[in-house]
């Protein structure tokens, strides 16, 4: 059996090498619970690497298998599909599915995302391409800087010199230190830019697929007329990151970039349809209902499998996996036409966090709130800490509000923290040195939002 080779410049992630357990156990540095949600996408995801070492012929025929999440809001939905995206370093976008319309209709088509999704790409691997040539375009913007600072002219006038080749050498060698150093950082200099000129447009093409074609347009017409040279003054700072970019636009190769970046939205781009439960339901009795039942016909096609006419060339979604979620609080999974729901073969459905998995959110992720708002603080020089008392009245309330209220999930805590918090963080820039170690406890909690909690209308205070 021929195994598809992958090159240097292939695919790359740790979905290589990540096991199912492996990746569940990525996601739950960042996440708490939700533990059938996460298998469903760890699967999903090593069946890539798996499918990557089949034959070709065998590869077309498998198709990833999309998921679809039903849960409340504020349960984790979107984050467990971005932390996969980012632990992949795979193509990912997230997309609101009731900005979509139908086509023929004014608004974004479905295949809009495609071309976002592909847009993401060529910047992730132009990014990677660009660390190849980071040291050689650094050294080209630091002798465009020094031929400004210390133009070759200047060697005419040190000819009195015995080598004065070697004294102007030994010259910019001293400012190019400086430069890198950032001693001359504020020093402002001038160039001379070659600026296009501006070729009015205007706007009159709307529909399926020419969001872009008014920019594309402009583009082409810029290109083609005289350039005017202008000059133009900016900061050593600014002009070591602008001369940056100007050559490694010249040293990066976009036609390779761009092919590997279209192999990449087609074999590991992943998209994240939030909201899928608005455009489920009864289709609409009277009048065009062009952003629900409509939505869902075009968007059938380019899950099952289609072709997208983008910038970068024909991108097919064969092997695109989506990932979408909705709350599904009036509609349900079996509202959406029997066609989409054939697309969507696993179903995953998320719990509800109780007082425990709110308790844990405060303090187990690497990015838990409590950190975060301890690290806010550190930058004015207050010392913050949170007992373990504190933590449990501060998970007990945020509960207590999502069942007495609307469920929003773990975002209650933010609310809650910032009633908390809200003097401290007000007052912190004003603190004399011997205030700003603070120690929060249960009482503390329990004074802070007691005024809150005795209003019957708590709406008015936290959501």
């Amino acid at each position: 059996m021929k195994t598809r080779k992958v090159g240097k410049e292939g695919v790359k992630g740790l979905d290589q090498e990540l096991t199912p357990r492996q990746i569940v156990c990525e996601i739950d540095k960042y996440i708490i619970g939700q533990d059938q949600a996460k298998r469903a996408v760890a699967i999903a995801l090593r069946n890539r690497s798996r499918r990557k070492k089949l034959d070709e012929e065998m590869q077309e025929e498998i198709s990833p298998k999309n998921i679809i999440m039903m849960g409340p809001t504020g349960v984790g939905k979107t984050e467990i599909a971005r932390r996969l995206s980012r632990l992949v370093n795979a193509p990912f976008i997230k997309v609101e599915i009731t900005k979509y319309t139908e086509v023929g209709y004014v608004g974004r088509d479905v295949e809009s995302m495609i071309r976002d999704l592909t847009s993401i790409s060529v910047n992730m691997v132009k990014q990677e391409y660009s660390e190849q040539f980071r040291e050689k375009a650094v050294r080209e913007a630091e002798e465009r800087i020094l031929d400004i600072l210390y133009p070759d002219n200047l060697l005419e006038e040190d000819s009195i010199q015995t080598d004065p080749v070697a004294v102007f050498d030994k010259e910019r060698e001293k400012l190019r230190k400086d430069i890198r150093d950032g001693y001359l950082d504020d020093i402002e200099i001038e160039y001379e830019a070659e600026v296009p000129s501006l070729v009015p447009v205007m706007s009159v093409m709307s529909g399926s697929g020419l969001e872009d074609i008014d920019m594309q347009l402009q583009n082409m017409l810029g290109d083609m007329m005289p350039k005017k040279p202008k000059q133009k003054k900016m900061t050593v700072a600014e002009a070591k990151s602008f001369f940056f970019n100007q050559e490694i636009e010249k040293l990066i190769d976009m036609d390779k970039i761009v092919e590997e970046a279209v192999r990449r939205t087609e074999e590991m781009g992943i998209i994240f349809i939030d909201e899928i439960d608005k455009i489920a339901g009864v289709e609409a009795k009277s009048g065009p209902d062009v952003s629900r039942q409509g939505v869902q016909r075009d968007l059938l096609p380019v899950i099952e499998g289609t072709t997208v006419n983008t910038k970068f060339g024909a991108v097919r979604t064969n092997h695109i996996l989506f990932i979408a979620a909705g709350a599904f609080n009036i509609s349900k999974p079996s509202d959406l036409i029997p066609e989409l729901q054939g697309r969507f073969p696993i179903r995953v459905e998320l719990n509800a966090l109780t007082e425990e998995d709110l308790r844990k959110i405060l303090t187990v992720p690497r990015n838990s709130l409590t950190r975060q708002y301890i690290e806010l603080l550190r930058t004015e020089g207050v010392r913050i800490s949170f007992s373990q008392d504190a933590i449990g009245e501060i998970a007990r309330i945020a509960s207590s509000l999502n069942q007495e209220h609307e469920n929003i999930g773990a975002r209650r805590l933010h609310t809650v923290m910032e009633q908390l918090l809200e003097d401290i963080l007000f007052d912190a820039p004003d603190l004399s040195d011997d205030a700003k170690r603070i120690r929060i406890n249960a009482g503390y909690v329990r004074e802070r939002l007691r005024g809150r909690l005795k209003d019957r209308d708590i709406t008015r205070y936290i959501l």
